[in-house]
């Protein structure tokens, strides 16, 4: 108890409680620009803390980080532009709240849903650090290619009624996270003589062209004003959101988030699409989803607000980043001069107490604020499309050019378009490639180590976590073939009886 109250005597210091409000707003912003990850967010936070010192520091980086992740939700729907990666799962039950006149409500439960999602995380991780880091250290490359796996696994869940064309999709974002050089033996793969595609295929304008672009193409198409479906203060007011009905979906997908975030390497988009494919396999009613459904959008925002406090386990406890944000504050601290590891919760237990009480204050800040950023986006839907899409194609060239500076990537994203544009037509799965692309490098690396330290595949079951896992993929994989031919016999078998 002592060390959590040093670590909100910290954080409610006036000097550093005006960093963490700075950090708030800078990161809803950052995190409502098309284009802009959370780790690119904490990045651009990283100059300011050069003269802070390393509490203030780390309070601030964590305030960025997590007010970014709760900052996507907004675009996301508001627009159907993932502000960040770990929102993209938010645009597919939020975007079409928006259209059917619920754009207060589907804030109103991404908001307090991602600080439900952060607070909880904070709390298992100040309670259960060492713990969960013990866990988390008997991970190796055969354990983190299985939960990989399990996350591809869920792309069939993602629309069950379609799931070749998902699985499709999905194999499609496999194939792209090929491109690049061999995370093992250093080649060249599938870069046809292009320097650009030396490093692979950025996330960021994949996704833009996927989502964003795709959907500005379908409005201008439609040759309409969205004067017709314009969001008035009616439909913007935060209320009714039904909270208590999903409490299960909030606990489920918080406990999923804070796991998968523990993971070195896994972050807050695996959390998103994970604790969504859960939600829809556990639905009585699954057809819901994607056309609006607010245990969609609860589940993603508690989910990947939830990984930012996992994230910070690895990084706190073994000097391990569990994501890309996680990495830039290790440096961060590295620049302090404070040694992450082990003995950091021994000799200097505040820096744990203080990224625990840096997440709970921003957890309650960030509601307040984004509430206030996401009234001034829904006046820019008052704007007449034809000047917002133009906008919004304008920031989306921005936003995938930034990723590295790399004018390839904004032609990325316009072949990305394209194929989102066919993708739409024949009922092929945007989200599944996206899953595919997000995954694939970690599942193949993974993959090709365990094969390598246990010279085969038969080490991947000795280990019972590994088992356990790939099993769960198999049925989720599976299921959604084998389970309306298993409902047809019992029916069959019910009747006969």
């Amino acid at each position: 108890m002592d060390i959590i109250l040093q670590g909100f005597q910290v954080i409610l210091d006036p000097g550093v409680l005006i960093y963490i409000l700075a950090g708030t707003v800078l990161g809803v912003v950052f995190g409502a620009l098309p284009g802009v990850s959370s780790a690119m967010a904490t990045m651009l936070a990283l100059p300011f803390t050069y003269t802070m010192g390393a509490l203030p520091a780390i309070a601030f980086l964590v305030t960025v980080y997590c007010a970014a992740v709760t900052g996507g939700s907004i675009t996301a729907i508001l627009f159907r532009i993932p502000g960040t990666p770990s929102s993209a799962c938010t645009c597919l039950d939020g975007y079409p709240m928006l259209e059917r006149g619920e754009a207060g409500k589907a804030l109103g439960i991404a908001l307090i849903t991602s600080a439900m999602g952060g607070i909880f995380s904070a709390l298992v991780m100040m309670l259960l650090t060492r713990q969960l880091a013990a866990v988390a250290l008997r991970f190796g490359p055969t354990e983190l290619f299985a939960v990989a796996f399990m996350g591809l696994s869920v792309m069939t869940a993602l629309d069950a009624g379609n799931a070749l064309r998902t699985v499709i999709s999905g194999l499609l974002g496999l194939g792209l996270a090929c491109i690049g050089i061999d995370p093992i033996q250093g080649f060249n793969r599938l870069t046809f003589g292009s320097i650009q595609l030396m490093n692979g295929i950025e996330m960021i304008p994949i996704m833009v062209g996927l989502f964003a672009v795709v959907e500005v193409m379908k409005q201008l198409i439609k040759k309409r004003d969205l004067g017709e479906g314009k969001i008035t203060s009616t439909n913007t007011q935060i209320k009714g959101l039904g909270l208590w009905k999903m409490k299960f979906t909030i606990l489920r997908s918080a406990v999923i988030g804070t796991a998968v975030g523990i993971l070195p390497g896994a972050g807050a988009t695996i959390a998103s699409f994970l604790s969504y494919a859960a939600e829809i396999k556990l639905s009585k009613h699954p057809e819901t989803f994607g056309k609006g459904e607010p245990r969609g959008v609860a589940a993603s925002e508690t989910a990947n607000n939830a990984a930012t406090g996992g994230s910070m386990v690895p990084l706190l406890s073994m000097g391990i980043p569990g994501g890309n944000a996680a990495a830039v504050m290790m440096a961060a601290m590295t620049i302090k001069g404070v040694q992450m590891g082990p003995l950091l919760i021994r000799t200097q237990p505040q820096f744990l107490s203080t990224v625990f009480a840096t997440q709970v204050l921003t957890g309650v800040l960030m509601v307040i604020i984004s509430i206030g950023v996401a009234k001034v986006f829904t006046k820019i839907l008052d704007i007449p499309y034809s000047y917002l899409g133009t906008t919004i194609l304008m920031l989306s060239i921005v936003g995938a050019f930034a990723t590295n500076n790399n004018i390839t990537n904004v032609l990325i994203m316009a072949i990305a378009a394209l194929v989102g544009v066919a993708f739409n037509k024949y009922k092929f799965s945007s989200s599944a490639l996206v899953l595919g692309l997000v995954l694939g490098e970690i599942c193949e690396s993974n993959l090709r180590r365990g094969v390598l330290i246990s010279k085969g595949f038969a080490g991947f079951f000795r280990s019972p976590i590994t088992t356990v896992l790939l099993l769960v993929s198999a049925f989720m994989l599976l299921w959604p073939v084998v389970g309306p031919y298993v409902k047809k016999r019992m029916k069959k078998e019910t009747k006969a009886a």
